[in-house]
């Protein structure tokens, strides 16, 4: 799992779960949470592995 504002897991049955990790501020998106949310879904995109993708918060 990766370390930041946005957590991403992948697991076994084509899962990604992605976690919005700011709750000091109710996980209000922010420029950079956007462009990691960005980067992410592109990949998340391209990896034929993944069937769907669950956003929680912290």
């Amino acid at each position: 799992m990766s370390e930041g504002p946005v957590l991403y897991e992948k697991r076994d049955g084509g899962v990604a779960w992605v976690t919005l990790n700011r709750p000091d501020v109710l996980n209000a998106i922010n420029l950079r949470m956007r462009d990691e949310l960005w980067e992410l879904m592109h990949a998340v995109r391209d990896d034929p592995d993944v069937r769907v993708v669950v956003f929680k918060g912290a």
